[in-house]
């Protein structure tokens, strides 16, 4: 190594392409997308930014729209429902995987309790994806003014300002979808929960 270093201070040329290389790898280090962590630890490659988005297109006040499979939040929606409807509407096209979406919050595909983690993520009333089984006793008890959660110790799923958010129940497909009815797809009983304030 000390000969490397004597023959480097010797040779010019030697010198400026050590210190080319150097600065080439400085700044592909600086330009790589940062791998976005949030506080439980659950990894993205999407940046921040893009995770906790709002929607900008609002439909009239009191129940949210259905339009070509994405969500449009009424326009008196609290401005963190819009997020989790903005964040829904991201992997609504997304396949279902059972799993996805517990290892990283942006994922190939999502399973019921990855989906419904996702969307509330969205508006961080949610730190890091749940099982549907821990969602049993999350947030508050019962059913919220915008958002309710219904799980079960095999399936969850949302009611989001009146639209379901679910990978059950869906004729064209699997994965996470919006759907007009609020009945459940898959076999119950649930237990409701909401967060607080929603």
């Amino acid at each position: 190594m000390k000969n490397g270093l004597r023959v480097a201070r010797k040779t010019p040329a030697l010198r400026t392409f050590l210190a080319v290389l150097a600065s080439a790898v400085i700044a592909a280090v600086l330009a790589a997308p940062a791998q976005a962590t949030t506080p439980g630890g659950v990894a993205s490659s999407v940046p921040e930014a893009e995770e906790t988005t709002e929607a900008t297109e609002t439909g009239p006040p009191g129940k949210a729209m259905l339009v070509d499979g994405r969500a449009i939040p009424p326009v008196n929606a609290p401005a963190a429902v819009k997020q989790v409807i903005a964040a829904a509407n991201k992997i609504r096209t997304k396949p279902y995987i059972w799993g996805g979406g517990h290892g990283r919050w942006w994922d190939s595909g999502y399973d019921c309790s990855g989906s419904v983690s996702f969307a509330l993520h969205g508006a961080n009333l949610i730190s890091m994806p749940e099982p549907s089984g821990s969602l049993e006793s999350w947030g508050s008890p019962g059913r919220g003014r915008w958002i309710t959660v219904y799980t079960n110790a095999s399936h969850a799923y949302a009611v989001i300002a009146g639209l379901r958010w679910d990978t059950a129940g869906d004729t064209s497909g699997t994965g996470p979808r919006w759907h007009k009815s609020t009945r459940a797809a898959a076999s119950g009983p649930f237990i409701a929960r909401h967060p607080v304030g929603y």
